[in-house]
């Protein structure tokens, strides 16, 4: 079964993340081997928040394949502002082989995806972040080998990145422990149906049980584009969930941290942690390049090559 689009990670299964993971593996080992995929082809970065690893990487990344990108930001689209979504969509459908959108509502990714006649990726939403929880999966492996037995926990805020590691780590077998504050848990929906599909997802509001034993611990920023106004009060209601020397004393000896970037150092994760030899950040951030050439190549090269990547 074909699937066009790519805009969350809840109708791919094992076998399909597995598909990508393995050509982003070959990509980051034999570059040189691909550098013509995408000849010929350009896709739109359709852009409403600012993006430096996401914008950089699917720009690089396309630029590696062979290929060309075009940037269209907030005031080049004002998405469904300047023109009716639907009609914005079928334009660029006319001009470009795919779109990476990064928006604020993710219906304005879906209404995308429903009128274009190419593939939607979703580069980021308020509710789903596909794409950075497959490089940080992929980055887990390439640390880990196997995810057997793997224990990943997670400490902050119930956003969109920790939404789509839900569903990757659901999909995947990988037990998730998640701490987050009273009222700023992760959506009740994708917790449902993550749990419905998994035994190893655990949602509760204790950082130091979540990291306990774990062999990866993952944070993120507090404040996300768009909450700038809450930030002086997430700051007081999270602070007992740094990610710091205390709290990942707990996790295993040989434990990684990761942070998906931009960090608000000294708030959610301290300097010693990021820059400290448990840190693997900017392996992560590295590999969003390998990881996004490899859907770039899956989504985009041809419907046959596409049809690879299995869908429930």
């Amino acid at each position: 079964m074909k699937t066009k689009d790519l805009l969350s990670l809840n109708n791919l299964d094992r076998s399909g993340i597995e598909s990508i993971l393995e050509l982003a593996g070959k990509i980051k080992k034999e570059p040189k081997q691909y550098l013509q995929v995408l000849s010929g082809k350009t896709i739109g970065l359709v852009f409403q928040k600012p993006s430096t690893r996401t914008r950089l990487s699917f720009e690089v990344g396309m630029f590696q394949l062979g290929g060309n990108a075009v940037y269209l930001g907030a005031e080049d689209i004002r998405l469904g502002i300047r023109e009716d979504l639907r009609d914005l969509a079928r334009t660029l459908s006319r001009y470009l082989d795919g779109i990476v959108a990064r928006t604020y509502a993710h219906e304005d990714v879906e209404n995308l995806a429903k009128h274009s006649s190419i593939p939607v990726i979703n580069g980021l939403s308020n509710s789903y972040h596909p794409c950075q929880a497959l490089s940080d999966l992929f980055t887990i492996k390439e640390r880990f080998s196997s995810l057997d037995s793997l224990v990943v926990s997670y400490v902050g805020d119930g956003n969109n990145v920790l939404h789509s590691l839900i569903q990757i780590c659901a999909l995947m077998g990988v037990s998730l422990k998640i701490a987050t504050p009273k009222g700023y848990e992760a959506d009740q929906e994708v917790l449902r149906w993550a749990m419905s599909r998994s035994s190893k997802i655990n949602a509760g509001h204790d950082p130091r049980k979540a990291v306990e034993g774990a062999d990866v611990v993952y944070t993120d920023v507090w404040t996300s584009m768009g909450q700038e106004k809450e930030a002086k009060k997430r700051r007081k209601i999270f602070r007992e969930f740094q990610v710091n020397p205390q709290l990942t004393a707990l996790a295993k000896p040989k434990h990684v941290v990761m942070h998906c970037l931009p960090a608000h150092r000294g708030e959610e994760i301290a300097d010693e942690v990021l820059d400290g030899g448990h840190s693997v950040v900017f392996d992560q951030t590295e590999n969003k390049l390998h990881l996004h050439k490899a859907i770039l190549s899956l989504w985009l090269e041809n419907s046959v090559q596409r049809s690879a990547v299995s869908v429930r």
